[in-house]
């Protein structure tokens, strides 16, 4: 989308907005903002020439927006003070050709720690990325379709709030996702349900054109704000992971 409207100060209210979204990752859906996802696990090995190559392996993990680190790492069994460890960051002991000691098997379950053991290093590294991808927060590759530029506001007996827009680049319809965006960021995000221009229904806009859009339960809205139209993403999210307080053997 090339179209560039003369005020052009759209553009900074846009970008501010993404490093906005790159912070709040999760506003649109709860209202509060989450720092960055941290996987920090307790490393056990059969001797310290395994340590130091499991270790190069995990460092060389790169999973966006997640940090993977290893907060303890030791030679021989599983123990008593690695579980302690454990507890103080995401409850995730890896053993690479080791086991655990005898008779802890309880404490493990009590502490909500998971024990997973491997003697390939192939597959600790795999699953310990699927581990790091699952507590990606949020996917902010939206399909942006169209931006507008909030001139006029009405307030309408029948219709609620009506935002008079210019828009600036792609286009509006009916049915999409949209979200207002102000000098601090998105403060409101919804669904097209209708457009006009002037007293007549209109399915779609495109630049340069002016409607005014239906605007359900929100008054906030000020002249000079961006509103944004956009497709959401249609991957789908698996479940982060969490803790099984239990042990896992990969054979």
């Amino acid at each position: 989308m090339s179209h560039k409207h003369k005020n052009g100060s759209h553009h900074g209210k846009i970008s501010k907005s993404r490093e906005w979204l790159k912070s709040h990752k999760d506003t649109f859906q709860d209202n509060s903002a989450r720092g960055t996802p941290r996987l920090e696990l307790v490393l056990k090995c059969d001797s310290s020439g395994s340590v130091e190559a499991v270790t190069n392996v995990i460092s060389g993990i790169v999973v966006p927006d997640v940090e993977v680190t290893i907060i303890h790492s030791g030679v021989g069994y599983i123990n008593k003070s690695d579980i302690m460890i454990a507890e103080t960051g995401s409850r995730l002991i890896v053993g690479y050709e080791v086991d655990v000691l005898p008779g802890i098997d309880e404490l493990i379950i009590e502490s909500g720690v998971e024990v997973r053991l491997y003697n390939v290093i192939y597959t600790l590294t795999a699953d310990i990325r699927n581990i790091a991808h699952s507590l990606i927060t949020a996917d902010l590759e939206e399909n942006i379709i169209g931006s507008a530029r909030v001139i006029e506001l009405f307030k309408s007996s029948r219709r609620g709030i009506i935002a008079g827009c210019e828009v600036l680049d792609g286009y509006l319809a009916t049915g999409k996702r949209f979200r207002i965006i102000s000098a601090m960021g998105p403060v409101y995000s919804g669904t097209i349900e209708s457009m006009h221009i002037e007293k007549s229904t209109v399915q779609k806009v495109t630049p340069g054109q002016q409607a005014g859009i239906k605007i359900k339960d929100f008054n906030r809205a000020k002249i000079g704000d961006i509103v944004e139209s956009y497709l959401p993403s249609n991957l789908k999210k698996s479940p982060a992971w969490q803790p099984k307080s239990e042990i896992i053997r990969k054979i």
